[in-house]
């Protein structure tokens, strides 16, 4: 039986790319919403067990920026179950607050819904001051894009004379991502058999552990993900040195 790693050699920050509910759905004749619906039960579990054993942020990578030209009947899904999970996370407030759960949303906020940036707006403004996990879900998220955005307001600081770029640094590009003042994620853990980071944190995954496994995210349970901590915690982290 595989055990969860103690703190020591936990990670601080863990990033799930939640992919394969669609060929979950398939394999078993069912709609493709199907997939995403318990694909969602499976991001509370692990979002709850990740908080339980003391992981200190944790990403969820729901939706990209390039999910937007799937069939417009999946995307209204998706949609509706990001609303049930906000309206969900805002009835549990007084839950999540008891287990220090400071809720934030990643991505781009141009294409979503009002009704869904006002219930993002509510959800991160009432557990803003918590402070045992940190939880971000990326929605409309892409990475490629966050890196110019950032680019772009250290480029208006450098035209009204602000700054020079010569005193640009690396730094100034991390503190402009959405991940501002968070760790990069040591270990980012991908199932359903891809082998790809599709645009996902990639500033912030230069010195990252990669986890993949062959599970659909529907079928991700705890013990795969401790087996994945427990993977983490016998690697040897360099960051380029010996």
């Amino acid at each position: 039986m595989i055990k969860t790693p103690d703190n020591e050699h936990l990670p601080q920050h863990v990033a799930i790319i939640m992919d394969g509910n669609g060929r979950w759905a398939k394999q078993r004749g069912l709609p493709r919403s199907e997939g995403h619906k318990q694909g969602a039960k499976v991001f509370k579990r692990i979002c709850e067990y990740a908080a339980d054993i003391g992981i200190r942020y944790v990403t969820f990578y729901a939706f990209s920026t390039e999910n937007w030209r799937r069939p417009p009947e999946e995307v209204s899904g998706i949609m509706n179950l990001f609303r049930d999970y906000l309206r969900e996370a805002e009835e549990r407030e007084q839950e999540n607050a008891r287990k220090g759960l400071r809720i934030r949303y990643i991505g781009e906020r141009e294409g979503l819904a009002d009704d869904i940036l006002e219930l993002v707006d509510e959800l991160e403004r009432g557990s803003a001051d918590k402070t045992r996990t940190t939880v971000n879900i990326a929605i409309n998220y892409g990475g490629r894009n966050e890196i110019l955005s950032a680019c772009k307001r250290l480029a208006e600081q450098c035209a009204r004379g602000e700054r020079t770029p010569d005193s640009l640094t690396e730094q100034d590009i991390s503190d402009n991502l959405y991940t501002a003042g968070q760790p990069d994620p040591d270990l980012i853990i991908r199932p359903s058999g891809e082998f790809r980071l599709s645009n996902f944190l990639i500033w912030q995954a230069a010195y990252s552990e990669f986890i993949y496994s062959d599970i659909l995210w529907p079928d991700y349970t705890e013990q795969d993900f401790d087996a994945a901590l427990e993977e983490y915690a016998h690697r040897s982290r360099r960051f380029g040195g010996v």
